[in-house]
C-alpha cells in the first residue's frame, strides 16, 4: 500500500490489522483515511488521520500514523471523537 498524501509506503502493526478486522475496515478504507481524511499533528512525526463515513453506524474512523520512512499505522479507531 502506498499513500499519495505522504509519498511513502504505508505498514500496518499487527496491533492495527487485528483491530482493522474487529471494526471491519478494509485496507481500501485505511488507505482512503490516511490520505483523504483530515489530520491533526501531535508533534512532526506523530498524527492522526480521521474521516466521517456517514454510512456507517460507529462515527468517525481514525488512524494513528508515525511517520518515518514510511507510514506506519500503529492503530484504528472507531467511534473516535475530536477534543
Amino acid at each position: 500500500m502506498f499513500s499519495t498524501r505522504f509519498q511513502r509506503l504505508v505498514v500496518i502493526s499487527g496491533h492495527a490489522k487485528i483491530r482493522m478486522i474487529e471494526r471491519c475496515i478494509s485496507d481500501e478504507i485505511l488507505l482512503e483515511v490516511i490520505d483523504l481524511g483530515e489530520v491533526r499533528y501531535k508533534d512532526g512525526f506523530h498524527l492522526w488521520a480521521f474521516k466521517e463515513y456517514p454510512e456507517r453506524q460507529d462515527n468517525l474512523l481514525c488512524a494513528v500514523l508515525v511517520l518515518e520512512n514510511c507510514v506506519v499505522v500503529k492503530t484504528v479507531m472507531h467511534h473516535f471523537a475530536l477534543l
